[in-house]
C-alpha cells in the first residue's frame, strides 16, 4: 500500500492578525485560522491517489493547537492519520526553519512514496517550504503539478510552467507541491467522518519527538528575520468643488493639470 504524506498550514482569517511587538512575528495562537486554500488541491489530490492505488494518508501541520480543527476538517475529507508539530521552539521560524520541522516528522514518518503540499500559502507567498523541506530530505521535487499518475514503479506528473504543460517521470519517493488550478472539483467533507472525528485527536509531536537540533528551529534557526510587521491601512481622500458650472470646469481641469494627468 501507497503512504502519502499532506503538510497543510493555517493562515489567518483577514481581520484576525495580531504581531507580536517584540519577535516582530504574527502571534498565532490568538488569531482565528482558516486552512490555507491552496492547500485543499494537495488534499484533494492525496485522496484520489488513495481510491485509485489504495494508500494511506497521513496529514501533518506545525503550529499551536488551534490548528486541530484544521487537521479534523482534513480527516472529515478522507485522511487517516493526523499529526500536529506543535512546541514553543518552533515559533518564529522563517520558511527554512519551518521545512526543517516538517522534514524531520516526514523522516520519522518514513518509508512513504508521496509528500503533497499546496503551492504556497496565502499569508507568506513564498513558494519556498516546499522545495526547501525536499531538499533537506534528498527529494526529487515537483512545483505546480496538476495530475500524478503510477506507471509500473514510477510516477507520472503533469507539471504547469510557463509554457504550458510538461510531463515527468520520477521514481518513489517524492516531493511535490500541487497547482492551485489542480481541479474543477474539491470533494467536500464527509458527514460520517464529521461526526467520526469528533471522538479523534491528532499526535502531538514536539521538537524532542522529531529529534530536532535546537539550534535549527524558530527564530534561532531563521537566517531570514522579520525587522517589522504592520497592517497596511488605506485613506480615501477627495476634494469638494464648489461654483457655477463654467468655474466648476475650470477648477477640475487645474485639478487634473497639477496632477499632471492632462497636459494642456
Amino acid at each position: 500500500m501507497e503512504k502519502i504524506i499532506v503538510c497543510i498550514k493555517g493562515v489567518p482569517k483577514p481581520g484576525t492578525v495580531k504581531v507580536d511587538p517584540e519577535t516582530h512575528t504574527l502571534k498565532r495562537e490568538s488569531m482565528e485560522l482558516i486552512l490555507n486554500p491552496n492547500d485543499r488541491p494537495a488534499l484533494e489530490m492525496a485522496i484520489r491517489l488513495k481510491e485509485k492505488y489504495g494508500a494511506e494518508i497521513t496529514v501533518i501541520s506545525m503550529g499551536p493547537s488551534n490548528i486541530i480543527p484544521l487537521l479534523k476538517q482534513a480527516y472529515a475529507l478522507g485522511i487517516d492519520q493526523m499529526i500536529l508539530l506543535s512546541d514553543r521552539a518552533f515559533a518564529g521560524a522563517d520558511t527554512l526553519a519551518t521545512s526543517y520541522v516538517l522534514a524531520r516528522a516526514i523522516e520519522k514518518l518514513s518509508p512513504f512514496s508521496i509528500v503533497l503540499m499546496g503551492l504556497k500559502s496565502i499569508d507568506g507567498e513564498t513558494a519556498q517550504v516546499p522545495s526547501e523541506t525536499a531538499g533537506l530530505l534528498g527529494l526529487p521535487s515537483l512545483i505546480n503539478i496538476k495530475e500524478l499518475k503510477k506507471e509500473d514503479d514510477k510516477w507520472i506528473a503533469i507539471r504547469e510552467n510557463e509554457y504550458g504543460e510538461e510531463e515527468i517521470e520520477v521514481e518513489s519517493s517524492l516531493l511535490a507541491s500541487v497547482s492551485p488550478q489542480a481541479f474543477d472539483y474539491l470533494r467536500p467533507p464527509s458527514l460520517k467522518r464529521l461526526i467520526e472525528v469528533k471522538e479523534k485527536e491528532p499526535l502531538i509531536w514536539t521538537a524532542s519527538d522529531i529529534q530536532a537540533e535546537p539550534e535549527k528551529l524558530g527564530l534561532k534557526g531563521s537566517p531570514t528575520q522579520v525587522v517589522d510587521v504592520f497592517e497596511k491601512k488605506l485613506e480615501m481622500k477627495g476634494t469638494i468643488l464648489e461654483g457655477e458650472p463654467q468655474e466648476l470646469v475650470e477648477k477640475f481641469i487645474e485639478v487634473l493639470k497639477e496632477k499632471e494627468i492632462i497636459k494642456i
